[in-house]
């Protein structure tokens, strides 16, 4: 029998192998997993160099010109760096020092001229780092602030990266979307000092369901949402970050927070609606009972300039108006008059009104609806397709209006908007997030995605000019990401990387069709770099793909696990791996990791789609419980993608005799790729 000949029966008998095993053969590696800063500054500075050099941490201390309150959040945050990512205390004095101040410091003015970086632009900076030392000398106290989250980043294991930067923000009003309800506190004091980091100057804050005191006694707070203690602390947490707190209570329409627990059921605008949307306006109780009180306690709990009041999709799901004496009267003017009944109110508490655009600018009363609202709202336009340009906003100032434009999460919707607002010189931008009322922690676990385009809106809304993110390197505002919200010492751990070419299935390239899906050459990944591979903050051996069983024909007879006999200790185990296809069921359970010790004890890891796992050609990270790993595209030019789920060893003192990769058999496919040992 010729050696060919024998090749494809062993394939074929071991493809219809119901379980693979096979011994570990491992590789030392210093670099097993070893965390390090970008080297790409997020937002983009408007003009920054890079000269060689580092400059040294040894004998290396703080100094602060002035007494700014931002220069001590300055320092809070720099030592705060130092801390987590060297696990080490930044000095109060050195031999050398990071100095930061302003400019209104006659020496340091005089030195960020002779530097050639001199800027007094609001909320601008000069920093550069050399072997004298770093200096930050803000155009004013926010610029040293800001000009100190651009220092963190140049902060490397052995020293600051030399440097010189000039830099202001390209638009003045630069705008975060949050969230406050029952886990607002673990989601917000992550997401706040992020958001400083990324130079958003303001965080509207979605407050409908604070348990205000009037809902309290009323009996329509809903359980779900913040106390008034915690929206108080979210907001002087903001405050305190250089982030102005601007409150959403959505009103006119998207009311359901008023209607909870079948109470105020009178006001409703649609009495034949089945879940109220809308309330009547010509109803006095209206205000009374409802909407005055709550102001009142917004502004007393969050102390704003500015409450934002929606105002949008006023029609887009209950009639309105509904009434007989609504009808009477008709949509424009009860618009009019509830948007200035509000207005008013607010104004008598010194705090400014913010509102959507899209029901008092749609096409139908856009010549008369505009004139007759008061000019000092600030009118907000979403709109959450890219587009070349946003006319809208020129359309709002035309009319006698502040603009601010908001984007969301389609690709560069949020660039092409920041770029716009620029051009047609709106006062800034809003990074909107719908999560749910009370989906707080799906930001991290869930919605991830929208996580994602706080990166992406801070490179952009403080520098519109900048490149996109995803053009920089696909993953980049992904990583960024998930390293802001969940920050690790920058340190390299020794391991070994685990050789499974003994139980691969499926070859990486398809020349074929009998490789990888199945699907040819023009659809496989073959363009995955094989062999000892970095990928992200990891090192695998890659030879070859481990692939499962599933419901596809094309998986269909692949066996249903594999065993490595590791026989190691380990403090985690990294998993480069994907499916072979998609699922529609988000959190589908599709496999699972079974770790034996040598003591027979067994620990389960399963595999959710979409949140341990994903398929290659599913690009949205809904999930940041898997880190991003390797990007690129098959030869057809589809992208695609392998994540790396890092599984910390709750019993690092054991030894690991088996890793089994066990496939429920579903549509998704769970197929492992790389595997490391992290530490021992």
């Amino acid at each position: 029998m010729g050696k060919g000949r024998k090749k494809v029966l062993l394939t074929a008998a071991l493809l219809l192998t119901p379980a693979l095993a096979a011994p570990a053969a491992l590789t030392p590696v210093p670099d097993a997993l070893a965390a390090s800063p970008s080297q790409v500054l997020i937002p983009a500075p408007q003009k920054a160099e890079f000269p060689a050099g580092t400059l040294p941490l040894t004998n290396l201390g703080l100094k602060l010109v002035g007494s700014a309150p931002e220069l001590s959040w300055a320092a809070r945050d720099l030592r705060a760096e130092w801390q987590t990512r060297l696990e080490q205390k930044l000095a109060d004095s050195g031999k050398l020092n990071i100095t930061i101040g302003t400019r209104s410091d006659a020496d340091l003015a005089a030195k960020a001229k002779a530097a050639g970086l001199y800027t007094e632009q609001p909320e601008g900076y000069a920093l550069w780092v050399d072997a004298s030392g770093a200096y930050i000398i803000g155009a004013d106290a926010k610029g040293a602030y800001y000009g100190a989250q651009t220092l963190r980043q140049l902060l490397t294991p052995t020293g600051l990266r030399f440097a010189r930067i000039q830099d202001f923000p390209g638009l003045k009003q630069r705008v975060a979307m949050i969230y406050l309800d029952s886990y607002s506190k673990g989601v917000n004091d992550r997401l706040i000092p992020m958001l400083a980091e990324l130079k958003y100057n303001a965080v509207l804050i979605m407050s409908n369901y604070v348990q205000w005191d009037v809902a309290r006694a009323g009996g329509w707070a809903s359980a779900g949402g913040a106390s008034k203690a915690e929206a108080a602390r979210v907001a002087e947490l903001a405050r305190s970050y250089g982030l102005e707190p601007i409150p959403l209570i959505e009103t006119l329409g998207h009311v359901a927070w008023m209607f909870q627990g079948g109470k105020n059921l009178d006001l409703v605008q649609d009495p034949q609606s089945q879940n109220p949307y809308a309330y009547d306006t010509l109803n006095p109780e209206t205000y009374s009972r409802v909407l005055f009180p709550v102001l009142k306690e917004a502004v007393e709990t969050f102390r704003p300039k500015q409450i934002h009041l929606g105002h949008d999709e006023v029609r887009n799901r209950d009639r309105f108006p509904a009434r007989e004496n609504g009808k009477a009267v008709g949509f424009e003017k009860l618009f009019v008059d509830d948007t200035i009944k509000l207005h008013d109110y607010l104004k008598s508490l010194n705090v400014g009104t913010i509102i959507w655009h899209d029901a008092a600018f749609a096409d139908s009363v856009v010549s008369s609806l505009p004139a007759q609202l008061p000019k000092d709202i600030t009118v907000s336009s979403w709109n959450y397709n890219p587009a070349p340009d946003y006319p809208i906003l020129s359309t709002i100032k035309d009319a006698g209006f502040t603009a601010l434009g908001a984007s969301w999460g389609d690709p560069l919707n949020t660039e092409t908007y920041a770029a716009a607002a620029l051009k047609r010189g709106a006062n800034g931008m809003i990074q909107t997030r719908w999560t749910g009322y009370f989906g707080n922690p799906s930001i991290w676990d869930g919605q991830a995605d929208q996580g994602v385009n706080y990166v992406r809106g801070g490179n952009s809304f403080w520098n519109p000019g900048a490149k996109p993110l995803a053009e920089v390197d696909p993953t980049l505002a992904e990583t960024t990401y998930r390293d802001l919200y969940a920050p690790t010492p920058y340190a390299q751990h020794a391991g070994q990387l685990v050789d499974l070419s003994k139980l691969v299935t499926r070859t990486l390239a398809d020349a074929n069709e009998t490789g990888w899906i199945h699907k040819g050459p023009d659809i496989d990944l073959s363009k995955l770099p094989t062999g000892n591979v970095k990928i992200g903050a990891y090192r695998f051996a890659i030879s070859g793909a481990v692939m499962l069983k599933g419901s596809r024909g094309a998986a269909s007879d692949l066996p249903s696990q594999a065993t490595i006999e590791l026989n190691q200790k380990a403090a985690r185990l990294a998993f480069l791996h994907t499916t072979g296809w998609t699922t529609p069921v988000n959190r589908e359970l599709i496999g699972r990791y079974e770790i034996v010790y040598a003591d027979g004890s067994k620990i389960v890891q399963p595999l959710e789609y979409g949140r341990h796992i994903r398929a290659w050609t599913e690009l949205t990270p809904s999930s940041m419980v898997q880190a991003p790993g390797w990007r690129g595209q098959t030869k057809d030019g589809l992208a695609v993608n392998l994540g790396v789920l890092d599984w910390v060893n709750p019993k690092p003192d054991q030894v690991i005799k088996l890793v089994t990769l066990v496939s429920e058999g579903k549509q998704a496919n769970p197929t492992l790729v790389g595997l490391t040992v992290v530490g021992k």
